[in-house]
């Protein structure tokens, strides 16, 4: 194939480290990472980034969409459209808080309908395990989902009910018969229920409510379901340190999981939310500024194998002042990679160490061969950073439907000068173009 494109920049991030490169595309696919100096062949376009970053687009694995159903919550024109100006060039959407959720094939069907026209970035789907859909699981996997989400504890909304005990096994025995993957909210609804429960705004009373133990102990049993099964099992955005150890361990012996954390567990502290600030509320929550250093170490040793955004909004309104009856989840689709790059320049890490955890992770995690990486045969998706500017949050600047975000008035590093998508710009200085993204269903 002739090369139609080609992207410069004296600091690409290949799998093979960082260098000065010429980046050759072709019918939307790398072919070819060349000397920076190298020839831009005829009928080729250059473009030359200079000193700025090039990047893999990332890979998020953690958004919910909420379309259709609860379409004034968010949307896949709005989610995509943020993702595009954030960086990100394929998101999976979870199976919930749509309506309906994505627990059929029928269901799925819907969904994608919604989808097709209005995805600025690549979208994939997750389905749903719930208490009576077992049936439904091999045809949803034989449809293309990545995999399955299930709760363990209640899950904030009724058309998507936890699974108890006996009913995750059963379940993941399914899934497991097939070769498929299971990803868990992991939280124990009896140390939520016996937890003290005092309404109100103070951001402390919240976190009492939803104690260490319970992740500690739901990931434990997940865990010895995984280990008996030889399961695959996906740990969701683990906000609890107590719980490394046991995740550790579990690798070490061969148990067959892998864990996510999330920028806000990252880069934001319980000691830092103001009482009734519940833009700042999810579950698991945020937990202490010494819980987030040992979650980075984690993310260090590999223990926390990605980041990803549970980007999980609301309109405005649900965010009441009471941390007990506002909705939980956090908006920060646009902001994951400069608010990670901003905690992780000031820790010492390096942006191979940010795109490792934010596209090659998710992308394995979910079997997308095609995406996390600048070599040849990979998708030409990229994203273009000046990772020693910064901005200042404004949520009236944010492609999100309800700009609503706990990082409003935060100065970040790292501004996402440009997004690809196959070798096309899908944004530019935060501005989306027209849509360009396709549905992607599991291949393997």
């Amino acid at each position: 194939m002739a090369v139609e494109l080609v992207l410069r920049s004296t600091r690409v991030i290949t799998p093979g480290g960082t260098r000065a490169a010429s980046v050759a595309v072709a019918a939307g696919k790398i072919t070819a990472v060349l000397a920076h100096d190298a020839e831009v062949p005829a009928g080729a376009r250059l473009e030359d980034f200079g000193d700025d970053v090039l990047l893999p687009g990332l890979v998020d694995t953690h958004v919910h969409v909420n379309d259709p159903g609860r379409t004034e919550w968010e949307g896949f024109w709005t989610a995509t459209r943020a993702a595009a100006a954030g960086g990100i060039t394929t998101i999976l959407d979870m199976p919930l808080n749509s309506l309906p959720p994505t627990t059929t094939v029928d269901h799925l069907r819907i969904k994608q309908d919604v989808a097709r026209a209005k995805a600025h970035v690549d979208v994939g789907f997750w389905g749903g395990a719930l208490p009576d859909n077992v049936k439904d699981l091999r045809p949803l996997h034989d449809a293309g989902v990545y995999g399955f989400k299930c709760f363990l504890s209640p899950s904030g909304v009724e058309e998507f009910p936890q699974l108890d005990q006996e009913r995750l096994a059963t379940s993941l025995a399914e899934i497991t018969g097939f070769g498929g993957l299971l990803i868990v909210h992991a939280e124990d609804p009896h140390h939520l229920e016996s937890a003290p429960q005092n309404p109100g705004p103070k951001y402390a009373d919240f976190l009492a409510s939803r104690p260490r133990d319970a992740e500690n102990t739901a990931i434990q049993n997940l865990i010895d379901q995984a280990r008996r099964l030889n399961a695959r099992v996906h740990v969701l955005h683990l906000s609890s340190s107590d719980a490394l150890p046991l995740i550790g361990a579990a690798k070490a012996e061969g148990v067959r999981i892998t864990v996510e954390s999330c920028p806000h567990f990252l880069t934001l502290t319980a000691e830092e939310v103001p009482d009734g600030a519940t833009e700042f509320k999810c579950c698991p929550p945020i937990r202490e500024a010494a819980n987030q250093d040992l979650l980075w170490d984690a993310l260090a040793d590999g223990t926390i194998d990605c980041v990803v955004s549970d980007h999980s909004p609301s309109t405005a309104d649900l965010k009441t002042g009471d941390f007990a009856t506002a909705w939980g989840g956090i908006s920060s689709l646009q902001l994951g990679l400069p608010a990670i790059w901003t905690e992780a320049r000031r820790r010492g890490r390096t942006l191979e160490d940010v795109v490792r955890w934010m596209s090659a992770a998710p992308a394995a995690l979910a079997g997308l061969d095609a995406k996390g990486a600048i070599e040849a045969g990979r998708d030409a998706d990229f994203a273009v950073l000046a990772p020693d500017e910064t901005f200042t949050v404004d949520p009236a600047e944010l492609h999100h439907r309800n700009q609503v975000t706990a990082y409003a008035g935060k100065t970040l590093y790292g501004v996402v000068k440009s997004t690809w998508l196959r070798g096309t710009r899908i944004a530019d200085h935060g501005t989306p173009t027209e849509p360009t993204g396709r549905l992607l269903e599991r291949q393997n």
